[in-house]
């Protein structure tokens, strides 16, 4: 990347991936904490997914992508219950998801590529960053919380899901996308673009 291309990304995208998951962490960990274990066998906007099999997903991801801001290799095979070690899973989410910010946040996180894919390191952030922000929406509308998202992140997360969108569509990560109204938010359209009905 040449010193115009890093002058038009900074234009484009003020923020790091570690500032922009900084903000959805401060929307996200909220919602997680004020899930009561009564509602952790309701269902949510994710098909696959009742409101504990979510938040142990995004347990998963906000710990395997602090290995992926350092170059390491993450493992996704397997989701670990976390819910079930303990009565304190809502404080140690809140945890996981500080060192993500943090990790994130290091000087180079976002140079190179970073994954078993190879790519870029500032998109595979982006994928952790979506994660946090829709996954958050779907557990806020799952148990009867408020959710918006911060609107710095919204621009930069259409951008990755246009980015992502065919591939993610082939592995049955995002659903066909839904109309939404011409007057509808920006998030609104992110949330359709990622097969959910706001």
């Amino acid at each position: 990347m040449d010193k115009n291309d890093t002058q038009e990304q900074q234009k484009a995208y003020p923020y790091g991936i570690g500032e922009l998951m900084a903000m959805a962490a401060e929307r996200a960990v909220p919602v997680v904490a004020g899930i009561g274990d009564p509602a952790l066998t309701a269902p949510t906007p994710c098909a696959d997914y009742d409101v504990k099999s979510l938040v142990n997903h995004l347990f998963q991801v906000v710990v395997e992508f602090q290995k992926l801001a350092v170059k390491k290799d993450a493992d996704f095979s397997v989701t670990a219950d976390r819910v079930a070690e303990g009565a304190d899973w809502r404080e140690r989410f809140a945890g996981e998801a500080r060192a993500l910010v943090a990790a994130w946040s290091a000087p180079g996180a976002e140079e190179g590529t970073s994954g078993a894919m190879n790519m870029p390191a500032r998109l595979v952030g982006s994928m952790a960053l979506l994660d946090l922000t829709v996954h958050a929406w779907d557990l806020a509308r799952a148990t009867g919380q408020s959710y918006e998202a911060p609107p710095e992140v919204v621009k930069p997360l259409a951008d990755a899901v246009a980015e992502l969108s065919p591939t993610a569509k082939a592995m049955g990560v995002f659903g066909e996308p839904v109309e939404v109204g011409a007057d509808a938010s920006a998030f609104d359209r992110l949330l359709g673009a990622t097969g959910r009905r706001p």
